[in-house]
């Protein structure tokens, strides 16, 4: 891989001075002006008189065409929840089989701006998970190995610089112009059910700051292919939740300094043209736009993992962490009528080698707090083996019915299914997530009910981890969404 990256990396550096210089004649919309979740948001509004400090699609122009402005964004996810806890959950020390809860999901706030004809600048700040089990006031510690759970953070930091618009941008800071595949970036404000794929997100809260990474990154578009590269230097392993300071015989990731990660996607945009103004992927346009896109990416860190060989502590391998990953998406109307019905279609094969016996548990906005389980490789709460050395199918559907079906409002039902095949477990993984939107006003303003089953496994006498038992849980979310 450095083989490869290398010339590429180096001739990137040769052209830089020419683009930089080349005369590029300025076009109608040859620079992106709304991000995804924009136009994936974006409703009718009526002719009404300019206020005095003048909004343009609710931005804050710099100046007399806001080809140059400030906007910021806000968005609230609320889950109520119901969960069939796994077996031995205990709360505080205390036995709960099933859970009722009511938490924040996701609260956001974007703060973005073209500050020159060349120069963009994103933010965002936020907070996750947070639960009747949280730490008060917390300061963006992860409370523990499964809960995930903090006070505000930063989300992203990042500046940019055109250097030829519309094709080549370079950017740096923390954030998630990420590889691999179209939700390791996801637009929260835009999910088509309930939740994203997190599978996607490999290295979520391990060697990142919830997905997002310190990064040196290339993105742009070249006609219908949209491309973005990046160098990351990733967070130390000691500062993660779960942190395990030894290698043993399943692959972990290394306490030593860790090496640069390269990543990339590329997606090859058939029909609408996607904005890349920001690294987040659209969930689904509901309609609005007709999309059809083929993408495939890859990350690759070298020494990221460590294990040790036949039981002897001092016989430690070093291991690259490697995944691949190619998809498609489908987001388009069933007809041209301005009320038509619309589909929306992901699906994603990934790859992952993060060494052998690698097994990883995700568990959003875990409602247990302990487990009086001896072997706790498979977790308390709502936790699944969601992450791990082998292969991955993911698969999503949803069908949002005309407009205007009950007075203003529609529906959209959705169905999200996750088969992985890790080599630490005999039975396969089998995630179900199944639900109704209720579009109050599109993303702006929706309901989301589901229900999701996950596998529940258990190390059988002959020391094949097998699945037990299953176990589900009811959502409600509310979702207020200020784009």
């Amino acid at each position: 891989m450095k083989q490869f990256l290398a010339p590429a990396v180096l001739g990137t550096a040769l052209l830089l001075p020419g683009l930089a210089t080349a005369q590029v004649s300025p076009t109608p919309n040859q620079q992106p002006t709304q991000t995804q979740a924009e136009q994936a948001t974006d409703q009718p509004r009526p002719a009404a008189p300019t206020p005095n400090f003048f909004l343009k699609d609710g931005k804050l122009p710099l100046n007399a065409d806001a080809s140059r402005y400030f906007k910021i964004t806000l968005l609230n996810q609320v889950w109520m929840r119901y969960n069939e806890s796994n077996p031995g959950t205990t709360v505080g020390g205390y036995a709960v089989p099933n859970t009722y809860d009511l938490g924040i999901r996701r609260f956001r706030i974007q703060l973005y701006g073209q500050l020159t004809d060349r120069v963009f600048i994103y933010s965002q700040i936020g907070i996750n998970n947070l639960a009747f089990n949280s730490d008060r006031k917390a300061d963006g510690t992860p409370a523990s190995a499964e809960t995930a759970t903090g006070g505000f953070f930063l989300h992203d930091a990042v500046v940019e610089y055109a250097i030829v618009k519309n094709k080549l941008s370079f950017g740096t800071g923390l954030g998630a112009w990420n590889g691999l595949a179209r939700y390791a970036s996801s637009s929260a404000g835009t999910i088509m059910g309930l939740d994203l794929p997190g599978v996607e997100e490999t290295t979520n809260d391990v060697n990142d700051q919830f997905g997002r990474k310190l990064s040196a990154y290339l993105k742009g578009k070249l006609g219908k292919l949209d491309y973005r590269v990046a160098l990351t230097n990733p967070l130390i392993y000691q500062k993660a939740a779960g942190y395990v300071p030894t290698p043993g015989p399943n692959a972990n990731f290394a306490s030593t300094p860790p090496k640069p990660q390269y990543q990339g996607y590329f997606s090859y945009q058939f029909k609408d043209q996607e904005s890349n103004l920001t690294p987040y992927a659209a969930g689904s346009y509901l309609g609005k736009k007709s999309v059809f896109n083929v993408g495939a990416g890859f990350i690759v860190q070298p020494d990221a993992m460590w294990y040790t060989l036949g039981g002897v502590a001092s016989n430690v391998q070093t291991k690259a962490m490697q995944q691949y990953a190619v998809d498609v998406f489908y987001d388009a109307p069933l007809s041209a009528a301005p009320d038509a019905p619309s589909v929306s279609f992901y699906a994603a094969a990934l790859h992952l080698d993060y060494g052998p016996g690698y097994l990883r548990n995700n568990a959003p906005m875990n409602p247990g707090t302990g487990t009086t389980n001896t072997n706790t490789t498979f977790g308390f709460g709502n936790a699944f083996p969601q992450y791990g050395t082998g292969n991955v199918i993911y698969s999503q559907l949803g069908y949002k019915l005309k407009d205007n079906l009950v007075g203003t409002t529609t529906f959209m039902p959705y169905v999200s299914y996750q088969h992985a095949r890790y080599g630490r477990l005999t039975d396969d993984v089998n995630y179900y997530d199944a639900g109704l939107n209720w579009l109050v006003s599109g993303h702006t303003s929706k309901f989301t009910l589901a229900y999701q089953n996950r596998p529940y496994y258990a190390t059988n006498s002959t020391g094949e981890n097998v699945v037990s038992s299953r176990r589900s849980a009811v959502i409600l979310q509310y979702q207020v969404y200020f784009n």
